[in-house]
């Protein structure tokens, strides 16, 4: 049997044919930018919408929930067409597939409809999908193996800063354009507000979908190179052979990355809610929005930090220190209060920065020719934001501070990853027969 095909020989045979992979890598930071920033107009949405449709926590967080199944079941359909159509084309249709659910937005603003809103962002969330499984693994063989958790939060970093920034478009051109958004704690809006503050959201959406058609052209008429050779071909030879589940740092890295999204999710689709509370913050939904543009702006600044940390310390002792910092500021913003409890909560994206690009390139190592199949098994487990519904439902049940405690044992898992989970050692055949 020949050998497997490596990371480090995709990596040889890619760069290559590369004239300036530098400018690769800044062109996919636009995307890592644009679905960031998609993403994220969420967090301003949802208690946008909570208070167009009268929605409890739980209806409330159903729709990010909605948002996360898409990775569910847009991952393998987009690893197998990757397989198709190639990575670049692939991108293309992402963005093509994000452009249509932004312009779905608008007919659903305009009838208001609670159920054509979710049909919307899920159609927005299966672009993405495609974009996350083909950029992501892209993007760690674009130089050596050894840096691939570096490079892949830097430009994860340019992803934060779409992150970052969205809360301030979302707070301008959502919030702060409604009756809901603007009101003092406590308005009921009446008919007609419902219905001006439901078609907020279409210039937004609208400007959105325009740039994400512009984006696919150029990236449409750039000549990025293919990850073709004989490195694929030995892949397709040995798919029959090789398993995936032999590999402990993917057989745990996956639901890392679902235990992950479900505390970063939380945490960024509450926090407007929690500033808001009259023992914590006391904040207006404008105001607090600005609040969550500190947190998003700690996730972008803690991946430029991981970054060059990466390049000194090794993948898995940084993951272990923010999963322990991040657990210690969670408890703090569960079990405390006012001021000290809502910087708590903003300082937890300084930690959570560097967690889902690590436990991504920690959980595709030494993958060789099956680096696909587990980058589209790792891009679905992103489905665990989904479950942002549980942490809902405890707000409901035992108050919206209190629920963070669901967070701070997502923590510990991730620290578990880091410690042991994440080793590459392989798993025998004989244990999984």
């Amino acid at each position: 049997m020949p050998a497997p095909f490596s990371t480090s020989d995709r990596t040889t045979e890619f760069t290559a044919g590369v004239t300036n992979p530098n400018a690769v890598l800044s062109l996919l930071t636009s995307l890592f930018f644009t679905w960031g920033f998609i993403t994220v107009i969420n967090n301003t949405l949802l208690p946008h919408l909570r208070s167009v449709f009268d929605l409890n926590y739980t209806q409330t967080t159903l729709i990010e929930s909605v948002w996360f199944i898409a990775y569910f079941f847009a991952s393998i359909p987009s690893a197998r067409l990757i397989e198709r159509i190639g990575y670049q084309m692939s991108m293309v249709t992402g963005l093509i597939i994000m452009a249509i659910g932004a312009l779905m937005m608008i007919p659903a603003a305009r009838l208001p409809s609670y159920v054509a809103t979710l049909c919307a962002l899920f159609v927005i969330a299966c672009g993405i999908t495609l974009l996350q499984v083909s950029a992501n693994p892209y993007v760690a063989v674009v130089g050596t193996p050894e840096t691939a958790s570096a490079r892949l939060n830097l430009v994860q970093a340019f992803n934060s800063l779409g992150t970052t920034l969205a809360p301030l478009f979302g707070a301008y051109l959502i919030l702060g354009r409604s009756a809901a958004g603007t009101a003092e704690a406590g308005h009921v809006l009446t008919s007609s507000e419902r219905l001006a503050d439901a078609q907020a959201v279409q210039l937004p959406y609208l400007i959105v979908a325009a740039v994400l058609v512009m984006l696919a052209l150029v990236i449409a008429r750039f000549p990025l190179p293919a990850l073709h050779g004989s490195g694929m071909r030995a892949s397709a030879e040995q798919r029959g052979t090789l398993s995936l589940w032999r590999h402990r740092n993917l057989v745990f890295g996956i639901p890392a990355i679902f235990i992950y999204l479900i505390a970063e999710i939380g945490v960024a689709n509450l926090f407007i809610n929690f500033t808001s509370q009259p023992e914590i913050g006391n904040l207006n939904h404008e105001q607090g929005a600005h609040y969550l543009f500190l947190l998003w702006g700690g996730m972008m600044v803690g991946r430029f930090v991981g970054s060059a940390l990466m390049n000194r310390a090794s993948a898995e002792k940084v993951l272990a220190m923010a999963a322990i910092f991040a657990f210690v500021v969670m408890l703090i913003a569960a079990l405390g209060s006012g001021q000290i409890a809502m910087w708590a909560l903003i300082s937890v994206g300084l930690f959570h920065s560097v967690m889902f690009p690590t436990i991504f390139t920690l959980g595709i190592k030494d993958l060789g020719p099956l680096t696909e199949e587990g980058a589209g098994l790792l891009v679905m487990a992103i489905a665990g934001g989904a479950l942002v519904v549980v942490q809902g439902w405890l707000a409901d049940t035992i108050g919206l501070q209190r629920s963070f405690l669901l967070t701070c044992a997502c923590e510990l898992y991730v620290l578990f990853y880091a410690v042991w989970g994440c080793k590459t050692q392989t798993r025998s055949a004989a244990s999984v027969e």
